[in-house]
């Protein structure tokens, strides 16, 4: 098994590193291991597939949000979106695409701030998630790109 001293970590799944996604590749531990876990479990119950991968995100999102190109621990744990927290097999509303939708508005800023997005001072709790939301897109753009 790969060694916790780059960027590879040693996990209990047997979901191979270069097999999660890229944002987890660039995460940490506990982030490749939740998906992992929550991966294996999923494709047990529904087999290999989109629904499987889906349902380890939304696991995920629980526990983390998506900052740039990777992953980092949420303050507090919890549905990130009103999509994650309708749950269910048919799931309404709509996803933040990893921001944590519910955090405060100051938190929301400043990831805003962290990744360089203009014009935040003047947005409000929606525009700061849909722009959130954008640069996370633009960074993880980039860092597949190199």
């Amino acid at each position: 098994m790969p060694s916790d001293t780059g960027d590879e970590a040693e996990r209990s799944s047997t979901i191979e590193y270069e097999d999660l996604p890229s944002t987890l590749q660039r995460s940490d531990k506990k982030a490749r291991d939740t998906y992992a876990q929550a991966k294996e479990s999923a494709e047990e119950t529904y087999g290999k597939g989109e629904r499987a991968s889906r349902t380890a995100y939304s696991a995920l999102k629980h526990t983390h949000e998506k900052v740039g190109d990777h992953w980092e621990p949420k303050e507090e744990k919890g549905p990130s979106d009103s999509r994650a927290r309708s749950g269910g097999p048919d799931p309404s509303g709509e996803t933040a695409g990893g921001v944590d939708a519910n955090a405060s508005k100051e938190h929301l800023y400043e990831r805003a701030q962290q990744l360089g997005v203009e014009g935040r001072s003047k947005m409000d709790k929606d525009e700061l998630v849909d722009a959130v939301q954008k640069a996370n897109d633009r960074e993880t753009r980039k860092a597949r790109e190199t």
